[in-house]
């Protein structure tokens, strides 16, 4: 079984999104909107309103040792119903 969130993406820019209720996440490239909120829902224990999802485009980077491939990543935004909240982003 793969692992549908690899991780949170913490940011000063996805700060701003918490204080709506919306939350950042690192996912599967290959996982669907409602496997994001089945996972979201069992990992928190929160109830999710919504689910958005982007596909990041890869690029080359130059390095010391040569051109490097960056692949394709996806992230979702994740909006969480009126009133509920995820630890891990508020620092407790």
């Amino acid at each position: 079984m793969r692992q549908v969130i690899k991780a949170p993406l913490i940011t000063e820019k996805n700060t701003y999104h918490n204080a709506a209720g919306v939350y950042v996440f690192e996912v599967d490239l290959k996982s669907t909107k409602t496997d994001i909120k089945a996972a979201v829902e069992k990992n928190f224990k929160v109830k999710v309103d919504s689910v958005r999802t982007s596909v990041c485009r890869g690029h080359s980077k130059q390095t010391k040792f040569g051109l490097t491939k960056i692949p394709y990543w996806k992230k979702a935004y994740v909006k969480l119903v009126e009133g509920e909240k995820i630890a891990l982003f508020e620092g407790v």
